[in-house]
């Protein structure tokens, strides 16, 4: 089959390579000069099943109520005029809030895991396979508590992390501590914490970018640097995809010449863009962008830095070792599609990561800003979130024309197993996991694949 993906992130390159695998001619078409740059950039790093719980939960409308006037909440929503586009966000919301429930999130919890699971082994596959190297530490992820109360609950989060194989256990400061002895210059501020062994670390951008190129090397054609202009469909089916160059200096392409793509099935993984340019052709799907922030410091005492991929729970933010780099990556504000870091509150949520940095891990990194002598590394990109925080993978009701968005915080999580699952869908293989594909009413049992 003639196959087009629409978008180059680790869904996008991960589906192209699945295919590759299967024997489909693969095209795969994005806006910027190469792979991984735009939400797949520069995000935690972090590949955690066990740390998967959506952000609908009983407590979360508090929450979000009293964190709406602080400029570095975790999680930030502010509400736009409910017209147009604001629409969007004011749907979502009310759709986030039917998911504010104890039985939907363990519902939630369930599909997180059951992806996430299939996804991590789907990556150990394609890692055997190509032997990329992509600061990968297999040292698991800890996630420590700064307050009492909050550590009070870890133990229910874990346990129902275990009912569904996930073997995430509850620890005290003292065995968080030899797991990750870094932790040491906080440790007067922990109160306890959680550890999981088998989930691990590394960069989504660099693996993206390798897994691109053998890709390329393999036949996929990419089409880097063009806009996709619309999705061209002739009664029920999308009989193609009009792309434009974009233009560029360097190849000497003023006005790019518009193309049309024709293909027998067309994947959009368009990461937050997904959503308006399915919705142009009758697919309505609630993702909505989260604004994320992260920071990239040098190390300047690696001796003292973790190795050990950390859930900081009190501002929720992420931090990972990469090679001689500390990654700290974290809030979201569900509110637009804007990616300036140049805004008051931008620059409030860049210095709350760089503050916090440096004080957990004290003089381990160069964590002044620009305005103090620094050169710290600030990145924002958009998450792809869904209500449920489950992602969307399967056909949907117009021909030729499949998802594969929806990742949310999760992409690099969910990445290697969401694009073996959409090859797999478009191939007529059924993927082994118990999860509710979209398109398919019945989801993935046992016994198959139920067809729309």
């Amino acid at each position: 089959m003639k196959v087009v993906v629409l978008g180059a992130g680790i869904i996008g390159v991960s589906t192209a390579w699945h295919l590759l695998q299967r024997g489909h001619e693969v095209t795969v078409v994005d806006r910027q000069p190469d792979a991984a740059l735009e939400t797949s950039f520069a995000n935690a790093a972090q590949i955690s099943v066990s740390y998967c719980e959506p952000w609908a939960n009983r407590d979360a409308p508090l929450k979000a109520l009293k964190w709406m006037f602080r400029d570095d909440a975790p999680l930030l929503f502010r509400p736009r005029m409910p017209f147009g586009e604001g629409w969007q966000q004011w749907r979502w919301g009310l759709q986030f809030l039917a998911q504010c429930n104890d039985a939907a999130f363990e519902r939630n919890v369930q599909q997180l895991v059951a992806l996430g699971a299939y996804s991590h082994a789907a990556l150990k596959d394609v890692v055997r396979t190509t032997g990329i190297d992509y600061h990968r530490l297999e040292r698991g992820i800890a996630h420590y508590y700064t307050e009492q109360k909050s550590f009070d609950t870890a133990g229910d989060a874990a346990a129902l992390m275990r009912k569904y194989g996930v073997a995430r256990r509850v620890v005290s400061t003292a065995e968080l501590l030899k797991i990750e002895p870094a932790l040491s210059q906080f440790a007067d501020h922990i109160v306890g914490g959680t550890y999981t062994a088998s989930d691990e670390s590394g960069d989504a951008r660099v693996f993206t970018q390798s897994l691109a190129r053998r890709c390329a090397d393999g036949g996929v054609n990419f089409l880097y640097s063009h806009d996709v202009l619309r999705l061209d469909a002739v009664g029920n089916a999308i009989e193609s995809v009009a792309i434009r160059a974009r233009p560029s200096s360097a190849k000497g392409i003023k006005d790019g010449k518009l193309t049309h793509l024709k293909a027998d099935a067309v994947v959009v993984a368009c990461g937050s863009y997904s959503a308006p340019l399915l919705r142009s052709v009758g697919v309505d799907l609630p993702i909505y962008p989260g604004k994320g922030y992260s920071a990239t410091f040098k190390l300047l005492k690696p001796e003292l830095a973790p190795f050990v991929s950390t859930i900081d729970d009190e501002v929720k933010c992420a931090i990972s070792r990469l090679g001689n780099e500390l990654r700290v990556a974290g809030t979201i504000e569900v509110g637009s599609y804007d990616l300036s870091l140049d805004t008051p509150l931008a620059k409030a949520r860049c210095r709350m990561l760089a503050q916090r940095i440096e004080n957990v891990f004290p003089g381990v990194c160069d964590t002044r800003l620009e305005e103090e002598g620094g050169q710290p590394n600030f990145w924002t990109g958009l998450r792809p979130a869904t209500p449920t925080n489950i992602p969307y993978i399967g056909k949907t009701k117009i021909g030729r024309l499949w998802v594969n968005a929806g990742h949310g915080t999760l992409g690099w999580t969910h990445g290697a197993g969401s694009g073996k699952a959409m090859a797999e869908l478009i191939s007529g293989e059924a993927p082994a996991m118990a999860f509710d594909f979209y398109g398919y009413p019945h989801g993935r049992r046992e016994s198959g694949l139920s067809a729309a």
